[in-house]
């Protein structure tokens, strides 16, 4: 007895007539006619009452209908969570501290492993370090080494921050800036900015912040605007707009390097995203 014996079965109940069910199944009705009789014969019973011009399933026929609708239902969900668990086994979770690492992740791995879904998710590093600890997530991507002696890191890469001053303002004569230099300035932020946002509030306590949450209206506000605004040299993060200048900041706290932290007893596709890169090269880190 074959699944496809089944299939037949129940689409010849459902449509009432073996030629229709020979036309939806797009096979001859002679065909279908004679895998039916090798389905009766597997089974010992006759399932058809065979009239001159016609066939109708018999008891044993709508009983048979019965338990192939069963086992038909129980293949499908058979495949669905088979095809679920391949899903969980090709996603990675990864909790990070900003947008630029995950970036930088998510193009090393595609590359490499193109069937693998990074499902990257912005939190504090507190946030993020609690749920590699639960195993919420494969990854964490922290800016700083975890003292914890359960977990194995690797730098992933470096960051810099750069100030965005208009060219009408004093500072953008400079060739670097200081927090505070920069202090009690007015800033537009752009929310995406990840652990930046901590920092820049940390280092200039008397500024304003207008923070946009949508980048493109962030972007058309610095076109318009004469607030400062701050950029780093992270592929994505860069921001290139007329009338404004890109000004190192000299504090090394407008610099970080981000690290990618996970179980030392990691298997499967995590494992293997984890030894790529560690072979690799991290970014920015000259």
């Amino acid at each position: 007895m074959e699944l496809e014996q089944l299939r037949q079965l129940v689409e010849i109940d459902r449509l009432g007539t073996i030629s229709a069910a020979a036309e939806e199944l797009h096979i001859t009705q002679p065909a279908l006619s004679r895998s039916v009789r090798r389905l009766e014969t597997d089974l010992g019973q006759s399932l058809f009452d065979r009239g001159h011009n016609s066939v109708a399933l018999n008891e044993a026929g709508k009983l048979a209908v019965h338990h192939a609708k069963r086992i038909l239902a129980d293949v499908r969900l058979m495949r669905d969570d088979f095809d679920a668990l391949s899903q969980r086994e090709r996603t990675i979770k990864i909790a990070s501290v900003g947008p630029a690492p995950t970036w930088c992740l998510t193009e090393r791995v595609v590359e490499e492993f193109p069937r693998i879904i990074i499902t990257p998710q912005l939190m504090d590093e507190v946030q993020a370090e609690n749920a590699l600890i639960n195993r919420d997530v494969d990854f964490a991507i922290l800016d700083r080494e975890p003292a914890l002696p359960t977990f194995q890191s690797i730098p992933l890469m470096g960051e810099n921050l750069f100030a965005l001053i208009p060219q009408e303002n004093p500072l953008s004569k400079r060739s670097s800036v200081s927090f505070a230099e920069l202090d009690e300035q007015p800033f537009l932020l752009f929310k995406g900015i990840g652990g930046w946002m901590n920092v820049v509030r940390t280092h200039l306590p008397h500024s304003q912040f207008i923070v946009q949450e949508d980048r493109e209206v962030f972007l058309g506000l610095l076109e318009k605007s004469d607030l400062l605004a701050f950029s780093s040299d992270a592929p994505r993060n860069e921001v290139e707009v007329k009338g404004r200048v890109r000004i190192p900041i000299t504090d090394s706290s407008a610099r970080v390097v981000y690290f990618l932290v996970a179980s030392k007893d990691i298997q499967g596709s995590a494992s293997d995203v984890f030894q790529l890169m560690a072979a690799q090269e991290p970014t920015n880190l000259s």
